[in-house]
């Protein structure tokens, strides 16, 4: 199963994917407000082992108010998730696509809101270009 949105494969190690990610998201407007580590949920809540594993909540403040100005319910689409994941051979990034996860929500029929959605996933897209380079 592909999920939506793009995949960089990174040959440094876990840690510095996630500080790529993070000045790549800033370059382009996007704070990290929330960060969840999963291996460390797994670990102290089911005892379970899992690879480093960390989802970033990523939020443009401008188009953030845009969007919730137009539409309240854009609320349960933000932040913007960007998924960081050690592999046997360095780390992968997984970043959301903003304009598909508007679509599948029925927010493409909003003009306004379309074209936040364009620019986020345009915005997004330059973050995994940087992240490829």
């Amino acid at each position: 199963m592909s999920m939506p949105g793009i995949s960089v494969e990174l040959s440094c190690d876990f840690a510095e994917a996630v500080g790529r990610a993070t000045d790549a998201l800033a370059a382009e407007g996007f704070g990290v407000i929330s960060r969840i580590d999963i291996d460390e949920k797994f670990r102290d809540k089911l005892g379970i082992d899992f690879r480093p594993y960390t989802i970033l909540g990523a939020c443009n403040p401008a188009l953030a108010h845009k969007a919730l100005s137009a539409e309240p319910g854009v609320g349960l689409l933000l932040p913007c998730n960007i998924c960081v994941e050690q592999t046997e051979s360095g780390a992968r990034v997984h970043i959301v696509d903003a304009e598909s996860m508007m679509a599948s929500a029925g927010l493409d029929a909003v003009e306004s809101l379309s074209e936040l959605g364009r620019d986020a996933a345009a915005r997004l897209e330059r973050v995994a270009q940087a992240l490829a380079e």
